[in-house]
């Protein structure tokens, strides 16, 4: 019984709160092979508090799967995303990506930086001027990606998928080769963070090359995370008190 009164005390509290702040705007983009599914209990969680969750899945890609072909590529994902922000005339977002999300909304934001509240890259790629994800991967592409390149797609490298959705699937390879233009001087001004998972306080440094050494090359705030690389499929709950520490609530 009191176990019971605590959690009714709990729920009263949280909505409270969610009714008595302005809901903020929340665009998650996900990584490689994934889906906008990959965050769907970091969503929850999020609308739980009142704000307003989008998480759009890349074409050709989760339940977009059938829309995959040769010539899917960055400019694609990027349009899929600018595209969620004009049509749902979205503003003060704060975009997150993750992994090679950080490809994306690096493209984002040269299109629609008016738009945006705050950059958050989890754990991602941060790309220079005139880079692709290849590039950004240096020796790693090499090593771990090109032989999972099949055709025109490739495969998820780290393991076995699992067998039925939501899983990870082939990702069309010119979305990892096309090279991204960053000239727009208005995209300094929107305050930007990096979330660099660790493991016993350290961060992985065969990857640290790809964001965390360029994040800090840009004087962004950084924040470390113990945690493995998906942390919205491991520990959802921490990831959103995580965002808002990012955000300063």
């Amino acid at each position: 019984m009191k176990n019971l009164f605590f959690l009714l005390a709990f729920l009263i509290s949280t909505v409270s709160l969610a009714q008595s702040r302005t809901p903020r705007t929340f665009l998650l983009v996900h990584g490689a092979w994934s889906g906008g599914w990959d965050y769907a209990q970091v969503d929850a969680l999020l609308a739980a508090k009142g704000d307003k969750v989008y998480r759009p899945t890349l074409t050709g890609l989760g339940e977009r799967v059938h829309l995959s072909n040769a010539n899917v590529n960055l400019s694609t994902y990027i349009s899929d995303i600018v595209n969620v922000i004009r049509f749902e005339d979205l503003h003060n977002v704060i975009l997150v990506g993750h992994s090679y999300g950080g490809m994306v909304i690096a493209g984002v934001a040269e299109q629609v930086p008016d738009r945006i509240r705050q950059l958050v890259y989890l754990d991602a790629m941060v790309p220079n001027d005139g880079e692709s994800a290849k590039d950004v991967c240096g020796p790693i592409w090499d090593a771990l990606m090109v032989p999972h390149i099949k055709d025109s797609v490739m495969t998820y490298p780290f393991g076995p998928t699992k067998p039925t959705p939501p899983m990870d699937v082939p990702q069309p390879i010119k979305t990892y080769t096309e090279p991204l233009r960053i000239s727009n001087p208005r995209v300094g001004n929107i305050p930007t963070a990096f979330i660099v998972m660790t493991k016993n306080g350290k961060s992985d440094s065969h990857t640290d090359a790809m964001g965390l050494s360029r994040a800090r090359a840009r004087n962004w705030k950084i924040y470390p995370f113990e945690g493995g690389h998906y942390s919205m499929r491991e520990q959802p709950e921490n990831l959103v008190k995580k965002l808002e520490l990012v955000l300063g609530k």
